[in-house]
């Protein structure tokens, strides 16, 4: 397993604790629609999925990047025939007014923020992106990049110091270095998968370039916008010289939480959590409640307004999440029924 090493097969079974046949195991490094390239001990292969995982299996449920895989093996090329088991996987809410949840990467142990010190700083915008990577059990990193354009650093840390949560936030420069060799020691360790995550022209191709001394392309700041360009338009899983993997993800502005199950929803914020066991209710939902010690602590100013304003946000949306969920599972039942008494006035009139 010594090329399966490399891209972190020692880390995923100490994760897994996974037991089963190693024969013809990959990892996914690159997809693109339905096309894949997977890991291998013989080199990188060219593989497509197998009828199986294309028609029967949900699109979450596909190989994504990170996932490791078991393939068939037909020379140059392979066909992917089954996912072995996550131990995480990195998702969002789909696009749109659509209900569900877009898988983004498997098998990630960080998840590395970016944000860029002009435009780019959005400090809702990064809770998203936390909430979202607590929810999927993937550790949350921020790079703070460009601090060349800023006089003061402290003024954008002190600002997530207002999410009141435990952050491990870095600043650096990448036009100038500055900060660099530290990000490279303390985020990016041998043998872990990071994946990076911001929106466009933030500098994660930059910094990939830095990291491997790879010659991705990057992108240019629209002049109209001022926004950066799209530069990746997939999820590549790439090897850094120093041992770590790091997975580049496409540029989001759009950064929909999907939250799977309400007990777990609270947990996201433990500036919530702290004040809300001495809530007069168990079941309070801190908006309305008589006796909420969370509203108490918002009034008192010993919880930040951003925390609670971003929970009420996020609660929403979870809130309008189940109710379309419901809904679909009604229309399924519906439909589902229709079905069933369509098979039975055939079968008993032989139509």
């Amino acid at each position: 397993m010594k090329i399966l090493n490399k891209y972190g097969w020692e880390n995923y079974i100490s994760k897994t604790g996974y037991s089963g046949s190693i024969e013809n195991i990959g990892r996914i490094t690159s997809v693109k629609g339905n096309l894949f390239e997977i890991a291998t001990e013989k080199g990188i292969l060219k593989a497509e999925l197998l009828g199986r995982l294309l028609y029967a299996y949900e699109k979450w449920e596909q190989p994504k990047a990170g996932d490791w895989i078991r393939f068939i093996d037909y020379g140059e090329t392979a066909l992917i025939e089954d996912v072995l088991p996550r131990f995480n996987y990195l998702y969002r809410k789909t696009a749109g007014k659509e209900t569900g949840k877009q898988v983004m990467v498997a098998n990630a142990d960080k998840a590395v923020i970016i944000q860029g010190l002009d435009n780019d700083f959005n400090l809702k915008r990064l809770e998203r992106y936390i909430v979202q990577s607590i929810t999927c059990n993937v550790e949350p990193v921020i790079i703070l990049n460009k601090s060349d354009l800023v006089d003061d650093i402290n003024k954008y840390t002190g600002e997530i110091k207002r999410l009141q949560r435990d952050l491990t936030v870095f600043s650096c420069s990448l036009k100038t270095g500055d900060g660099l060799d530290e990000i490279k020691n303390d985020v990016f360790i041998p043998g872990t998968t990071n994946v990076l995550m911001g929106s466009s022209g933030v500098g994660k191709s930059s910094l990939i370039n830095y990291l491997s001394n790879n010659n991705r392309r990057v992108n240019e700041i629209s002049d109209s916008t001022g926004k950066g360009k799209h530069t990746t338009t997939t999820r590549d899983l790439f090897l850094l010289d120093n041992g770590a993997i790091v997975i580049d993800t496409p540029g989001m502005r759009e950064f929909g939480v999907e939250f799977e199950d309400e007990s777990s929803f609270e947990d996201q914020f433990p500036a919530i959590s702290k004040f809300a066991g001495k809530c007069k209710f168990k079941d309070c939902s801190h908006v309305h409640e008589e006796g909420c010690n969370v509203i108490k602590a918002l009034e008192k100013g010993e919880l930040e307004s951003v925390v609670y304003e971003s929970y009420l946000k996020l609660l929403k949306e979870q809130k309008h999440f189940q109710t379309s969920l419901q809904d679909k599972k009604k229309q399924g039942k519906q439909f589902g029924k229709m079905v069933r008494e369509v098979k039975e006035y055939r079968r008993r009139f032989k139509y």
